[in-house]
């Protein structure tokens, strides 16, 4: 397991590679749905005053 891990003395690189990659993705899908649900409630919250 400790050879998998170190990955021939790369093992710094490699895993930190996929923990930035892992990051970046996860970002790249929440972020856009939280602007999602921001621009709704904005939408709604002008669409209410209008209506008064």
């Amino acid at each position: 397991m400790y050879e998998f891990l170190h990955m021939g003395g790369y093992g710094g690189y490699i895993w930190s590679a996929y923990g930035i990659t892992a990051i970046v993705l996860t970002l790249s899908i929440v972020l856009p749905i939280i602007q999602s649900r921001k621009n709704h409630k904005r939408i709604e919250h002008m669409l209410e005053q209008e209506q008064d």
